[in-house]
């Protein structure tokens, strides 16, 4: 295999023409001849190039309303040919099929299109088909042909132009590379059009993540770690140390609970799970509040708020170490007193949509689902008991749900005045669950008289709800639907303990 190959001809047919100029700028001054198509040739003459059209190589007009334009043997025949094959060269001048040696597409934009809310003919015309055969060409003959398949390569191969002292010669490392982010691009493209067709039945799996970030390392300093995705389309990092694989599941878990509220609330996250939580009309009060409900486990935790944190929750928060910190915004002062830690990470969140399903490797596969979205309303607090939930009961209920429903099952959570008093998670019992919550709770001498509990489960016995109550819980919020439902409301309705179910299990495992 030869390791340098000159570029004598290149074929460039882009959607995107932005930041071409200097490559064809580039490639002209090395004599490189321009073969094209449609808008993409005209580009390349206003730009005051020479450029051959496809037609007058083929024969063939662009027909079909522009569906088959490159779709002929001399453009493929020029791609896939071997210089070195005896047999190639042959046939390739017999058929005067001349070699192309570079290869420049730009995929017509199908997600943006689906995006867009398009209809579906404007998204079916954007499926690409002689842009992805040459992408799939070139890189399959990467020994002979370099292949830039987005504009994303653009910079790229300008490098590498100019790394070869801007003679128009590629390496065969270099076209090696860009073959690799080729493949990449034609497989992306494919699995998006693939989910537009598939429209969430879930028929296959097939995922496209083309950002890739790597870490320092996973979840422990002895496992490699790397974050696929566009982290930057979700948050921006105004400061701070460069953000770890705990980080983003902590991230991700603390971005999913604030989430479900739309009044001012305060989250203090650590290892997925809710040390502290509450909602208040101020800010600085929220976060008071989080904090006391375990001020040990908020060391060196994940915070998020909801609204834009001010001078004085900011000072209030620099009194404790905080690993990372999350809002849609920061006032002056505020981001001031947050930077006096050197590594502290800060984050403002953007509005973004998170994705509907959720994936996760299991065995020799990967299990999927749709992400869990409910959020209950005091409209389907279903009464079960004598004793009728009041109106502030029912917010605490609620506030309690929405809590246990981002809690590792089996979970337990109690809360009083839209505050999370303590949680009990990932144990093997309910009972225990809700044990280490009530001691948890009395440990940071939190009052549980008149508190209310929330389970991500049904109750399969009486027992909870008669801990519950002799721990001064009054209100108990659950879905429902085991066959011994009736053990925990009699107990509720002979102790006077108001009790609604939701039909709605939030198991997070």
């Amino acid at each position: 295999m030869a390791e340098t190959k000159k570029i004598k001809t290149a074929l460039i047919s882009v959607f995107h023409k932005d930041g071409l100029e200097d490559i064809l700028k580039v490639l002209n001054t090395s004599g490189v001849k321009f073969l094209s198509t449609g808008g993409t040739q005209q580009f390349i003459k206003q730009a005051g190039y020479a450029c051959e059209a496809v037609e007058d190589l083929t024969g063939y007009p662009s027909i079909l309303g522009g569906r088959v334009k490159t779709l002929h043997p001399k453009v493929f025949g020029g791609i896939l040919g071997r210089r070195d094959n005896t047999g190639d060269k042959e046939q390739m001048e017999k058929y005067e099929i001349p070699e192309i040696d570079l290869v420049i597409v730009d995929l017509y934009p199908f997600e943006d299109t689906v995006a867009s809310g398009a209809s579906q003919q404007e998204i079916i015309e954007k499926i690409d088909i002689g842009g992805i055969s040459l992408i799939r060409a070139a890189a399959k003959n990467f020994n002979d042909v370099a292949i830039v398949a987005s504009r994303a390569q653009y910079g790229p191969l300008l490098k590498m132009l100019e790394s070869n002292g801007g003679q128009a010669v590629t390496t065969l490392e270099q076209r090696q590379w860009l073959a690799r982010e080729a493949f990449a691009v034609s497989s992306a493209y494919d699995s998006h059009i693939f989910n537009y067709f598939d429209q969430g039945n879930m028929s296959a799996l097939r995922l496209a993540l083309n950002g890739s970030k790597e870490l320092r390392y996973g979840e422990n300093p002895h496992q490699q770690g790397r974050y696929f995705g566009n982290f930057d389309a979700m948050f921006t990092q105004l400061h701070g140390k460069e953000i770890s694989y705990n980080n983003i599941l902590d991230i991700d878990a603390a971005v999913n609970l604030i989430k479900d509220f739309d009044e001012t609330t305060f989250v203090i996250m650590k290892h997925n799970n809710a040390c502290g939580c509450a909602s208040r009309p101020k800010l600085v009060d929220a976060f008071k509040c989080a904090l006391a409900g375990d001020p040990v486990s908020a060391y060196g935790g994940v915070h998020v708020a909801n609204a834009v944190i001010d001078a004085e929750t900011a000072q209030e928060m620099n009194k404790i170490f905080i690993e990372v910190c999350i809002a849609p915004g920061y006032t002056d002062e505020a981001l001031h007193i947050l930077e006096q830690k050197k590594n502290r990470v800060i984050l403002v969140m953007h509005d973004f949509e998170r994705p509907r399903l959720q994936c996760r490797t299991v065995l020799n596969g990967a299990l999927v689902q749709e992400r869990d979205t409910h959020v209950e309303t005091p409209a389907e607090l279903k009464q079960c008991t004598t004793a009728a939930v009041t109106s502030e009961q029912a917010q605490d209920l609620i506030f309690a749900n929405k809590v246990v429903k981002h809690s590792k099952s089996n979970a337990i959570v109690l809360a009083k005045n839209k505050m999370l008093l303590a949680s009990g998670i990932g144990q093997t019992s309910r009972v225990d669950a809700l044990k280490q919550a009530i001691e948890k709770a009395r440990s940071f001498k939190q009052d549980l008289q008149g508190a209310v509990m929330a389970s991500d489960a049904f109750f399969p016995f009486g027992d909870c709800v008669k801990i519950a109550h002799e721990a001064g819980i009054e209100a108990v919020i659950q879905p429902g639907g085991s066959i011994r439902d009736q053990e925990s409301i009699d107990y509720c309705n002979n102790n006077g303990v108001a009790m609604v179910m939701t039909g709605v299990r939030h198991f997070k495992h």
